[in-house]
């Protein structure tokens, strides 16, 4: 095992101009913003449709306070006016067009202006900057190029910076790793998921891991919990970054963390974060868990008003941070609204279960957690590697540590589940986004 001994980084930042504006100008350029945006939306058939005209004016709004008399978006509304109902310019305005998967299988297309792109450039340079990124660093751009905004959006902010950039984007992990060692890039930029995927390929080959120059790791593209930071870290001597975007409200750049890693600061001065109570959408109090709603302030291709993420998080009320940056922190993404599982009534996330497995030293970071209901009743099975010094044929040592795993997931969930552990490399390896959980009772249902 590597450890990380790295020190905590300069706190360098990108914008200051923006990202340390006092409170109360801070509220008074969102105010400014929130009333063009809405001026913006306006235009759009969408919104005129959802309030009178009178109450969908730039005048209309007075306070912040204001954007809760504004219509809440959802992803639903995006595919009802499939494919650019939602594009705020006309055509020749539109510098590019990307999009995300989408359940009906044709993407949601998102459209930005040259504008956009700028700001979204500059948006992803600040977190890249907060986490350590430098002119004279190499980065391995591991994110894949495509209508996916991930590979695009980081390419941007690095180009700002006047870093180099290897655009190598995902699979073929020996060749990510003969480019980590010709190459030596300080940085990688993937997700959390493959980059378990490239620590277990360096420990299988024939690579020595202090050979190689990696000193900072950025993650996106999926939720990631703490225990999982630190095994990466741990495992490959890196010092490993969250940050937090979707294409609908931009892509990458939302929201990432500084060098004290204590939440991810929101871009207050281009987005209004509310969390709301995903049943009620009643406001709720800075501390409290519920689904993040984003209104984007200065999107001039794609502008939305309250735009529902399905996130779950919640705001940190532990007053500012060390680092200088004056705007509120987010913490990480909890899990989804629509990936909530109900097990017997219980609301469980995926997060949660990854939470309390990857506390058990014995166990790898790989895992499958399968649905299903034969009869009545829900059944929960999580399949998990063990770690190959680990493995044992003894019936005895694998029951104890079942045993161990079931009460570990019951102590956080309150629900006792079947756990099966299988043997080293057994489990699929993801190179975008990880599929953890196969529910049986939605192919039934």
């Amino acid at each position: 095992m590597i450890m990380n001994t790295l020190p905590i980084i300069e706190n360098n930042i990108w914008q200051p101009e923006f990202e340390c504006m006092r409170r109360d100008d801070l509220e008074a350029l969102q105010l400014q913003r929130l009333k063009k945006a809405v001026q913006r939306a306006s235009a759009l058939p969408f919104y005129q449709e959802k309030l009178p005209a009178e109450k969908l004016t730039a005048d209309s709004i007075r306070s912040l306070d204001d954007l809760r008399r504004l219509p809440m978006t959802t992803k639903a509304d995006l595919r009802d006016n499939y494919p650019l109902g939602f594009m705020g310019v006309t055509r020749n305005e539109i510098a590019r067009y990307q999009g995300t998967s989408g359940t009906t299988g044709k993407p949601t297309w998102v459209a930005y202006t040259q504008q956009d792109v700028v700001n979204w450039s500059n948006l992803c340079a600040r977190f890249l900057v907060a986490g350590g990124l430098k002119r004279e660093h190499t980065v391995q751009l591991s994110f894949g190029f495509g209508l996916f905004t991930g590979g695009f959006g980081l390419h941007f902010g690095i180009e700002q910076v006047g870093a180099a950039i290897i655009p190598i984007s995902s699979g073929n992990s020996e060749r990510q790793l003969m480019c980590m060692l010709d190459l030596q890039p300080e940085i990688l930029i993937c997700t959390p998921s493959y980059a378990l995927k490239l620590m277990d390929t360096l420990g299988q080959g024939d690579i020595d891991r202090s050979k190689l120059n990696l000193k900072h790791a950025f993650f996106g593209g999926e939720p990631w919990t703490e225990n999982m930071r630190t095994r990466i870290e741990e495992g490959m001597g890196i010092r490993c970054w969250n940050n937090y975007g979707l294409a609908e409200i931009q892509g990458p750049g939302v929201s990432g963390e500084c060098a004290y890693r204590n939440g991810m600061h929101f871009q207050e001065d281009q987005f209004i974060f509310e969390v709301v109570d995903p049943q009620t959408l009643e406001p709720l109090p800075d501390g409290e868990r519920g689904e993040i709603v984003i209104t984007p302030l200065v999107r001039e291709g794609f502008p939305l008003l309250r735009y529902r993420t399905r996130d779950i998080g919640f705001i940190y009320n532990d007053g500012e941070c060390p680092c200088g940056r004056t705007s509120r922190r987010m913490s990480r993404i909890l899990g989804r609204t629509d990936d909530m599982l109900i097990i017997r009534g219980v609301n469980v996330f995926p997060s949660q279960i990854e939470t309390a497995l990857l506390k058990i030293d014995s166990l790898a970071p790989h895992y499958m957690i399968e649905v299903s209901r034969p009869e009545a009743m829900d059944e929960v099975t999580v399949h998990i590697e063990m770690r190959p010094e680990m493995f044992s044929d003894s019936m005895i040592e694998m029951q104890n540590i079942r045993r161990e795993i079931s009460g570990a997931i019951a102590q956080v969930t309150g629900l006792h589940i079947k756990v099966n552990l299988v043997s080293p490399n057994t489990l699929e390896r993801f190179e975008g986004k990880a599929r953890r959980v196969i529910d049986h009772r939605k192919l039934v249902d």
